[in-house]
């Protein structure tokens, strides 16, 4: 496999929501919770609000999530090593960026629920904040017809962290890692247990919060023999039959688990598609 493309989908993939879910599920929520806000008398309630509370020493850090098997654009590690192209950064953080304006104090009270102090009761325009305010409401609209939330939200996950266990002590798998620990050593750099290992080694970012790296020669040259090792010797394809043949093999122990999550999937997309206006 010569890029992040190239590699297949996993088989539990289907049992969890994609990002186009996830963002379709973002756009109904927020619809809820502006039609419930406007409920209690805030008609420009903006869709997308600013609710982060902002603090006078605030500071930005940028959160990076390795794959087992690392990284394989060339191009990135000949350039940024293992840290941050910023203008790749900048787009990342600008979708998760409020559009809209900051909320006022009396709208988060609406908006987030009566504190403990209220006695859990909080009455605007004559009409009783719910629990968990116009965002708690929202939020169980959303999972309504649910049968189980934390099967749906928990068990694929919880199943995904245990078979990656396993496939992290297959022997296909070890050997793998070894052949490729080997590989970025002749070329001269340091041996390690795994690409992952590598592209965390704390010398490449220490001292720095911003999610970046120093971009050393040692750490450039580090980057481009994992990628290239990776590469010749296949380490991503070997990691990515194992983790497929365990996880099906899960899928056919524990079939009546997977297909409940699945149903309760459905349960979601449906109440998405009537938010949206879909339904019909």
């Amino acid at each position: 496999m010569k890029s992040e493309a190239d590699i297949p989908e996993l088989p539990l993939a289907r049992y969890e929501f994609g990002v186009k879910d996830v963002e379709r599920q973002e756009k109904a929520r927020k619809l809820l919770q502006r039609q419930c806000m406007r409920d209690f008398g805030f008609e420009d309630f903006p869709l997308d609000p600013d609710t982060f509370v902002h603090m006078a020493d605030a500071f930005e850090s940028t959160l990076i999530l390795v794959s087992p098997y690392g990284t394989l654009d060339l191009d990135r590690a000949r350039r940024w090593g293992y840290g941050l192209d910023p203008d790749l950064a900048e787009k990342q953080e600008a979708v998760f960026r409020p559009k809209g304006r900051a909320v006022t104090g009396r709208e988060r009270r609406v908006l987030e629920g009566p504190e403990a102090s209220e006695g859990g009761r909080l009455v605007v325009d004559g009409k009783k904040v719910p629990k968990g305010g116009c965002s708690g409401k929202a939020e169980r609209r959303m999972e309504a017809a649910v049968a189980d939330p934390t099967r749906l939200g928990e068990y694929v996950s919880r199943r995904t962290a245990e078979i990656d266990k396993a496939v992290a002590k297959d022997e296909r798998v070890r050997r793998a890692f070894r052949d490729w620990s080997r590989c970025v050593q002749d070329r001269g750099f340091k041996r390690y247990a795994s690409p992952a290992r590598a592209s965390t080694d704390k010398a490449w970012s220490k001292g720095l919060d911003d999610g970046s790296s120093h971009r050393t020669k040692r750490e450039v040259g580090t980057a481009v023999a994992d990628v290239e090792c990776n590469r010749g010797l296949n380490v991503t394809g070997v990691w990515w039959a194992v983790t497929a043949e365990k996880q099906r093999a899960d899928l056919r122990r524990n079939k009546s688990r997977y297909e409940a999550v699945r149903k309760d999937q459905d349960r979601v997309r449906a109440v998405v598609r009537e938010v949206l206006g879909e339904a019909g």
